[in-house]
């Protein structure tokens, strides 16, 4: 198609477009996220997928005494007894099978190499399965572990500092940081700039993220909401604090990242190159005291957004 500019007839746009090279993109995948928590979390290898949580049974039955300097014959006798059977914690795996048709894989390549691409956007979907799994698994998902004693209520419905402070006497053995939704993140800045204490922000892996008391504010879209309700959950992290830690198989067959693996698993005779993509992990609480909820937060937004300021 010609163009007429200024009575002059010439070249048009779509027609020339057909000589030009297309500057093209990979696929881009709109639910990845940061996954924070894969990246705070220390990851833990596992010998034969079992991992075994041994644990003082009746610890306040261990005896110690201060002596008199001069008296050293009544010392008590003790012994610390563990736990007959301790908890076990086997990996679970999150896996699929990528089918590619090699005239794809062929033809269709280049800028952009099909196959590399197909196991790239799985295996990202994939580790956002595993941070799901991570805080909501009913066996070993954060939230599946956190014991009565542990469990926050909140004063007045939306997350506030009185609220964060709460759950900072149940984590107060040097706790790591918060994790829950970003709208719950939201409401607790509301709440705190109403109260006339703004929240600070502090700069990790390049971002900024708010802080309550110098600890951070770990946003995940994993942690769930319902009716405008969500968890705000802190975390105590490693395994020589007494912690929360990650699970995960080292040494697979195939193995491109820890706990991950990618198997080639034939063509079969329509032509289809198949892929086994696994990865196995769990997650580990230490000591119950390395974890803690705030229960049920309201994180609806203000119908009267006058009321932050008054």
């Amino acid at each position: 198609m010609t163009a007429n500019v200024g009575g002059t007839v010439a070249l048009g746009d779509n027609a020339a477009r057909q000589l030009a090279n297309a500057t093209k993109t990979v696929p881009q995948l709109s639910t990845i996220s940061p996954r924070w928590l894969t990246h705070l979390l220390q990851w833990v290898p596992v010998e034969a997928g079992i991992y075994r949580l041994n644990k003082v049974k009746n610890p306040e039955a261990i005896k110690v005494a201060c002596t008199q300097r001069e008296d050293e014959s009544q010392l008590p006798r003790t012994y610390v007894e563990y736990e007959e059977r301790p908890r076990e914690y086997f990996l679970n795996a999150v896996s699929t099978v990528l089918d590619v048709h090699t005239r794809i894989s062929d033809l269709y390549s280049s800028p952009h190499d099909q196959i590399k691409e197909q196991l790239r956007l799985t295996i990202e979907t994939i580790k956002e399965n595993q941070e799901s799994q991570l805080i909501n698994n009913a066996d070993y998902g954060l939230l599946s572990q956190v014991v009565d004693e542990q469990r926050v209520f909140p004063l007045t419905g939306a997350p506030t500092p009185d609220d964060l402070d709460e759950l900072l006497t149940k984590v107060w053995k040097e706790p790591a940081f918060f994790l829950t939704h970003p709208l719950a993140i939201a409401a607790f800045g509301r709440e705190a700039t109403r109260r006339g204490t703004p929240p600070p922000t502090v700069s990790l892996f390049g971002s900024q993220f708010v802080t309550w008391r110098g600890i951070p504010l770990i946003p995940s879209d994993k942690v769930p909401v319902a009716d405008g309700k969500t968890k705000v959950l802190l975390l105590r992290i490693g395994d020589k604090r007494q912690g929360v830690v990650g699970l995960y198989q080292p040494g697979l067959a195939g193995e491109q990242s820890p706990g991950l693996s990618v198997r080639f698993m034939g063509i079969n005779n329509h032509a289809i190159a198949s892929y086994l993509i696994s990865l196995y992990c769990s997650l580990a609480v230490l000591a119950d005291d390395g974890l803690a909820v705030l229960e049920d937060v309201e994180v609806g937004k203000y119908h009267d957004y006058a009321d932050i300021y008054k």
